[in-house]
């Protein structure tokens, strides 16, 4: 099994994990995205809003368990088959949750190609978008290295 371990640098990534646990809170309330099937059943739409939390619940937990003890103590986290497929997910519920809360003034395309003047933002929306791009460095790893479909 293919196994990647990551060095970062404590001082930049503490900060990033107080966001990200702040989101995820939120998270393992409400669905990252917050479109419910087109039934008129509340049941259904509960179960499946129900489910969703479940799942990001879990993937979040996935996720913050590499900022663990251990990270603190030699700042190394590992991805490997056992938690990519999660953490990649948890990812994308934390980008998606920063999107919509502190970055809505920034245009998807600049978002997503780092295109921001970091040094004209505001200290919260500069953490915010920093970790998004932190969360998304996380995510192109898994898909380059650990990703059988595209690497396989």
């Amino acid at each position: 099994m293919k196994r990647i371990e990551v060095k970062l640098s404590l001082p930049v990534v503490a900060p990033l994990l107080d966001i990200i646990k702040g989101l995820a809170g939120d998270l393992k309330i409400a669905p990252a995205v917050e479109s419910a099937p087109t039934e008129t059943d509340r049941e259904l739409c509960a179960a499946w809003a129900d489910e969703l939390i479940a799942g990001q619940s879990h993937d979040l937990g996935v996720l913050l368990a590499l900022f663990g003890d251990e990270f603190f103590a030699d700042g190394v986290v590992h991805f490997d088959g056992s938690n990519a497929d999660a953490i990649a997910r948890a990812c994308s519920a934390v980008r998606l949750r920063l999107r919509q809360r502190y970055l809505k003034g920034v245009a998807d395309e600049s978002l997503e190609a780092g295109d921001v003047e970091i040094a004209h933002l505001d200290e919260p929306l500069r953490k915010a978008f920093m970790c998004y791009l932190f969360l998304a460095t996380i995510q192109e790893l898994i898909i380059q290295h650990l990703d059988e479909s595209i690497v396989g």
